[in-house]
């Protein structure tokens, strides 16, 4: 088979998998926790040293407060782990924001939070990677000028497994996942076991300590340590979004990944801080030579720099990056949903090849790839944008459950649904709070760049709806318009722009004569400018003696043909002018012969014009007109070689 990007592309991603395969796609919870949760697992790496690069300018009595903050966001995080298991019960298909948002908000509420989640999964997609990076280049320093090169190269594999599918994704992500889990899970449980065992501590390697204070330790700056430490709890919505990915029981099989992810997470985010208080960890300037992660240094700290250590670092880079394909599986399938609503293209929610959102994944990279190098790959400066789109779509989906609750507590009151409805209740006034805190001590640090971004993408939705809607008013029948019109029924007349006689042209004519007995074949003088066109005796004697002389002979009337000259070298306006010359009441049909070339080599060599000739004649013809494409390839396959072709 012929070498092409096509070719190419169905090597990387694998062979087709059809509608019949789509079970076999679903994910089980010990899948659904990498696929899923590995954007709230890994937030374990840099919502804590999100916390302490803020309490670190109060120095030592600044880094101190770490475990009273990350208590309070744990704490937060459990009352979300609760509310989203009412909303995946609730919405076993997919319980995500904009859909409870859409429900039970409206169209303003469902468009809010679509917008706040496009932008929260892309930032996410930017930030892991560009944590996991600053993972690496604090074991291995040398590598920090290649920062932006690392973050794309990770950008592109991790979107080219996606390419492949939701499941394999999940399987070739489990390793790294687990093995995170477990080694930062010893390093907790040693480095907890040293403080509880009485005696001084003496770390294998110590750490940097406090910088000196620079700043004031007030109320404000523990508000803006905890709205930075609050990035450790995006993601917790990405199970809710994708309930539909999980095989059958889904709402069973999505609490419980819920329930590891969360659990797992609050115990890294708690043992983490306990242990950076316990052993003085502090942040550090991630642009700085000697930067070291306060997982790198709670690392060294308890186990020395080891084979142990350059596992967890490894662990760590392959998580924090990797973490980003939760994204790469709840963005598709929001996109899919805005889409199906008419907001977004309507190719966002076509399925490729291999079942999965491509546009979606492709889209979504670019995008952060976009930010990675707009930002140089540094974490400190993606963390301030981050979180908002998060906090604002977790108010939604809550103040929508508590909304969806009313409503059945009005129809049938009950125990039941009454604590349901303080759960989700309490859960919105919480992450209202939450938000606001983020909103205000975010804003001048950058936060107000998504602020700006939320209303822009709110404003291309509606573009994007409206001209579906203006598209839906002009196609859309009225009921005295359904039945079709047969009045002044008569056969069409049959166009057929021609440059000489061959077998590509001949195809054309035999088409047309089957369409109709009206046929005229144009040919465009002076295309190649005032040199003349040679082709015009030769054509004309052609048509006398291989066209016209066999039709009259089976008594059918003759297609005729007929030379029009176009002094700016144009196709298409002859064409058209033949087309008004038919009358308003005759319907035309252009048939286009077309050179088909399998290879790209062959492709580049001819111009194409009939597929911009074809785009004019749809655009300016008007109502009447029909384009009918004639293909000849060259070399030509059977339909079934083409089909096994493409099924490769």
């Amino acid at each position: 088979m012929a070498f092409s990007p096509a070719s190419l592309l169905r090597s990387l991603t694998g062979p087709p998998v059809s509608n019949r395969e789509a079970g076999t796609q679903k994910l089980k919870v010990w899948t659904g926790v990498p696929a899923m949760g590995l954007d709230a697992l890994s937030s374990a790496s840099y919502g804590p040293e999100a916390a302490l690069t803020i309490l670190g300018a109060a120095g030592a009595a600044g880094s101190h407060l770490v475990t009273p903050v990350m208590g309070v966001i744990i704490a937060l995080l459990v009352i979300l782990w609760m509310s989203y298991r009412q909303t995946v019960a609730a919405y076993p298909n997919n319980g995500g924001s904009y859909i409870v948002a859409r429900e039970n908000l409206g169209p303003g509420g469902s468009l809010l939070a679509a917008a706040a989640l496009m932008i929260d999964y892309i930032l996410t997609v930017a930030v892991g990677i560009s944590a996991g990076v600053g993972a690496l280049t604090s074991a291995l320093p040398s590598l920090q000028p290649y920062t932006v090169w690392f973050c794309l190269g990770i950008l592109a594999l991790i979107t080219l497994v996606n390419l492949r599918g939701t499941r394999e994704s999940g399987v070739a992500w489990a390793g790294p996942t687990y093995l995170f889990i477990l080694c930062l899970g010893i390093v907790i449980v040693c480095g907890v076991a040293k403080t509880l065992g009485g005696g001084p501590l003496h770390p294998a390697i110590a750490p940097p300590g406090a910088a000196p204070a620079v700043e004031a330790l007030t109320g404000w700056l523990i508000l803006r340590a905890f709205a930075s430490g609050c990035t450790a709890m995006t993601g917790v919505e990405a199970i809710s979004n994708g309930v539909g990915s999980f095989e059958e029981p889904r709402v069973e099989r999505a609490r419980l990944t819920m329930a590891i992810v969360v659990l797992t997470l609050a115990t890294m985010l708690g043992g983490i801080a306990y242990l950076a208080q316990h052993y003085d960890i502090s942040a550090m300037d991630q642009t700085k030579p000697d930067y070291q992660s306060v997982i790198s240094q709670l690392a060294g700290a308890v186990f020395g720099h080891g084979w142990f250590y350059y596992l967890l670092i490894g662990a760590v880079l392959a998580v924090l990056c990797l973490s980003a394909n939760t994204s790469f599986v709840g963005f598709p399938r929001l996109c899919s949903l805005v889409a199906q609503d008419k907001y977004l293209p309507h190719t966002f929610a076509l399925p490729d090849r291999r079942l999965v959102l491509s546009a979606s994944i492709l889209f979504m990279a670019a995008f952060a790839g976009a930010l990675l190098v707009a930002f140089d790959g540094i974490t400190d400066r993606l963390i301030p944008l981050y979180a908002i789109g998060a906090f604002l779509a977790f108010t939604l989906s809550q103040a929508g459950m508590a909304m969806h609750w009313r409503r059945e507590l009005r129809e049938k009151p009950s125990g039941a649904i009454r604590v349901k409805l303080f759960v989700n209740g309490f859960g919105a006034l919480c992450t209202t709070i939450a938000l606001a805190v983020i909103l205000v001590a975010k804003f001048v640090e950058g936060a107000w760049l998504t602020v700006l971004m939320i209303p822009c993408v709110i404003l291309l939705l509606r573009g994007i709806h409206a001209h579906y809607r203006r598209v839906d008013d002009g196609l859309l029948l009225q009921q005295s318009e359904r039945a079709i019109d047969l009045r002044k029924h008569r056969e069409p007349l049959v166009l057929i722009p021609l440059d000489r006689w061959d077998r590509l042209a001949r195809k054309a004519v035999e088409q047309a004569l089957r369409l109709s007995g009206d046929v005229v074949a144009l040919h465009v003088t002076s295309l190649q400018g005032p040199d003349g066109d040679d082709e015009r005796k030769r054509l004309k004697s052609d048509w006398d003696e291989l066209v016209a002389e066999p039709a009259r002979r089976k008594e059918l009337p003759p297609p005729k043909l007929v030379f029009d000259s176009s002094p700016y070298r144009s196709m298409a306006a002859p064409l058209l002018r033949r087309i008004e010359k038919a009358g308003k009441n005759r319907s035309v049909v252009v048939v286009l012969p077309e050179l088909v070339e399998r290879s790209v080599w062959g492709a580049l060599l001819h111009t194409h014009r009939e597929r911009r000739l074809r785009a004019q004649l749809l655009r300016y013809g008007g109502p009447r007109v029909a384009v009918m494409c004639v293909p000849w390839v060259i070399d030509e396959e059977t339909p079934e070689t083409g089909i096994a072709a493409e099924e490769e």
